[in-house]
């Protein structure tokens, strides 16, 4: 009885983390999100210099999220804020790279903090915010790998990578603006939240802020403290997994960790590819890998709210394929990232759970017979 009760429960959870959202599914948004990140792709295969790759990526990529529609003014406006915030941060993430352990756990805990306290306006803004806080803990793993494997990166350069993808959004919209009649056009992500309107800053939002800022502050701490290999896979998996109640955290670790472990398996197989090849064949075969790269990402972003386990997968695979190129990887490594995943979850929904059990004990009504 209590066997089958636990085969239940188990496949129960399982169902959870796999279910799927048949409305979920959004191809001709993924197909417009690789049209545009060919385009970085050509420039830096052409200049030669693919380690500027991911920034141009993912600031093209995340000026399309937070895209908030309707007029291109205020579009325009919008994106560019974000954009200059996000130069802002690859230039801080860059630029204390290589230090020391403790002024990354502090420039993370403060970033995390900032970024969590933007709920005040809006809830918008705080998923604008909460993308950047997870692009400056990617730039401290990017800069901390080139450093490792002594690829010489400039951090100006990021920085206009990063800002150049942010207005190749900016162009695309512009020139979609333009075809469409100047007329107005939706949120691209209608999915994301669209509202704006300030709240107040209450103390369980200060409190959920100060406890993630912490969490983040303390992985990026022991990842980079312990010198650990591809520890920065902690405090991402930590800052995706840390949800306002445990009930959210536990899914999305579950389903984070699930993602994580096919994406790592499917980048283990590929980039084990390239590992013995030299010469010609070893630059087609990069390249080659880079274009698969972002094919997979864009399933991920077509699959994103259709199941999030399975775009976690995605994204992990495709992220993990454009950061090992430049060293061909291993599966030790690829067991190193699903390792301090695991570690990131776990630490972010056991704190959630130990806050919400103290939260609880705190509402506590007082004994009416005790003094």
């Amino acid at each position: 009885m209590t066997r089958n009760w636990s085969a239940g429960k188990v496949t129960s959870r399982l169902s959870g983390v796999f279910a799927l959202n048949p409305a979920g599914i959004n191809w001709p948004r993924a197909v417009l999100f690789l049209d545009v990140v060919l385009v970085p792709l050509v420039v830096f295969w052409a200049l030669g210099h693919e380690e500027y790759l991911l920034s141009a990526l993912f600031g093209a990529l995340f000026a399309a999220l937070t895209d908030p529609g309707g007029s291109y003014r205020n579009r325009a406006s919008r994106v560019a804020v974000f954009a200059l915030s996000g130069a802002a941060l690859t230039a801080l993430g860059f630029g204390i790279g290589g230090s020391g352990w403790g002024w990354l756990a502090l420039a993370a805990f403060a970033v995390t903090l900032v970024a969590s306290l933007a709920v005040a306006f809006g809830v918008h803004r705080f998923v604008a915010s909460l993308l950047l806080n997870v692009w400056f803990i990617v730039t401290l793993g990017i800069a901390f790998s080139f450093q490792q494997a002594h690829i010489t990166s400039y951090t100006w350069a990021q920085v206009l990578a990063w800002a150049g993808g942010a207005a190749l959004w900016i162009a695309v919209t512009f020139t979609g603006w333009l075809i469409r009649g100047r007329r107005d056009r939706p949120q691209l992500v209608a999915e994301l939240p669209g509202d704006t309107s300030r709240r107040a800053l209450t103390r369980p939002l200060i409190m959920f802020a100060v406890i993630r800022a912490v969490v983040i502050g303390g992985t990026v701490a022991i990842a980079f403290g312990l010198d650990l290999a591809h520890g920065v896979w902690m405090p991402i998996a930590a800052i995706v997994a840390m949800k306002p109640s445990p009930e959210q955290s536990m899914l999305f670790a579950m389903q984070r960790l699930a993602g994580a472990l096919i994406g790592a398996a499917a980048a283990a197989l590929l980039l084990l590819i390239p590992a013995n090849e030299q010469g010609l064949r070893l630059f087609e075969i990069t390249h080659g890998l880079e274009v698969v790269a972002l094919i997979v990402l864009m399933h991920g972003l077509a699959i994103r709210f259709w199941n999030y386990a399975l775009y976690c997968a995605a994204i992990a695979a495709g992220v993990l394929i454009l950061l090992d190129l430049p060293q061909p990887s291993n599966y030790a490594a690829e067991g190193y990232r699903v390792l301090w995943t695991l570690c990131g979850v776990g630490i972010a929904v056991l704190v959630m759970l130990v806050a919400d059990v103290l939260a609880k004990r705190t509402a506590k009504p007082a004994n009416p017979l005790s003094v």
